[in-house]
């Protein structure tokens, strides 16, 4: 295609909303004008949304989910803009969510904190209320966070559920948040999870030292067609891995660290113990 400007979804939220609109609309073999048409806009502004130079907006969005049949689903545009407007997604995580939908296998490895998929509400609130009184976010994007890790936990809830292998450093089930009530109702909805036949919870104990490959999380994920990519955050940046070689050593290491952790059965047991603490 003549003058086509390739853009790198990794570059910025933004990016990643058009290169998303992008990929959709030229999968159902659309022009920009036939585009266009259904969202009752100009081809320039579609241009100018697919390559970054316009931000997005809640109407376009909400068109687009109309357009491509994706509404109140995990790849829904309008809750994508809603993280976009309020800064709540590091870079990568956007293309990362829409995958993590449609993994069949979800590998986590956390530090400090229980999983996000693994949150209660009133875990996941007295996280984002702790920012609040930081001054980091405001008070509607803390409830947008929380409505997002909500639907994301929802849509695993399907037909075929994902293989889901969870491994927790000992700090995640340690640190109290939020009072002994929300950290035992947190505790125990772990012990829940452990229960499903499609799960698996480990903790990786302090005691490993130096054995415990990864210093900082790491997802995985299995899709329908075998590939994988890895998904890595620090405090202010994300980063969605797809090179093969890279996320191979990754498997391996998460290998490595499962080799490590205690057993299911162990992992429960440390669980429930440190809840009779929190009762």
């Amino acid at each position: 295609m003549v003058n086509r400007k390739e853009l790198n979804p990794e570059s910025s939220p933004r990016a990643a909303f058009g290169a998303r609109v992008r990929r959709m609309r030229e999968n159902r073999g659309w022009t920009q004008e036939q585009f266009a048409e259904r969202l009752e806009c100009s081809s320039q502004h579609i241009s100018a949304v697919e390559t970054a130079r316009k931000p997005p907006t809640l109407p376009f969005s909400r068109k687009a989910d109309s357009a491509f049949g994706v509404a109140h689903t995990a790849e829904s545009f309008e809750r994508e803009w809603r993280d976009i407007r309020h800064g709540a997604l590091l870079e990568g995580f956007p293309e990362y969510i829409g995958l993590e939908g449609r993994a069949v296998e979800i590998r986590l490895f956390e530090i400090g904190i229980i999983p996000g998929l693994l949150q209660t509400p009133g875990y996941a609130s007295a996280l984002a209320n702790g920012h609040v009184r930081r001054g980091t976010i405001t008070p509607e994007h803390a409830t947008e966070r929380v409505s997002f890790l909500a639907e994301r936990q929802a849509a695993l809830v399907r037909n075929r559920p994902p293989t889901m292998m969870v491994v927790m450093d000992e700090s995640c089930i340690r640190r109290p948040v939020a009072g002994d009530e929300v950290m035992s109702e947190q505790l125990e909805r772990l012990v829940r999870f452990a229960a499903l036949p499609n799960s698996m919870l480990q903790i990786a104990p302090y005691i490993i030292g130096e054995r415990r490959p990864f210093n900082l999380p790491i997802n995985l994920l299995t899709l329908s067609d075998r590939s994988m990519v890895a998904y890595m955050e620090s405090h202010a940046q994300g980063h969605l891995e797809r090179e093969s070689g890279f996320v191979l050593a990754a498997l391996a290491d998460y290998h490595r660290l499962q080799a490590e952790c205690l057993s299911q059965a162990e992992s429960v047991a440390m669980i429930n113990q440190v809840r009779k603490g929190a009762s």
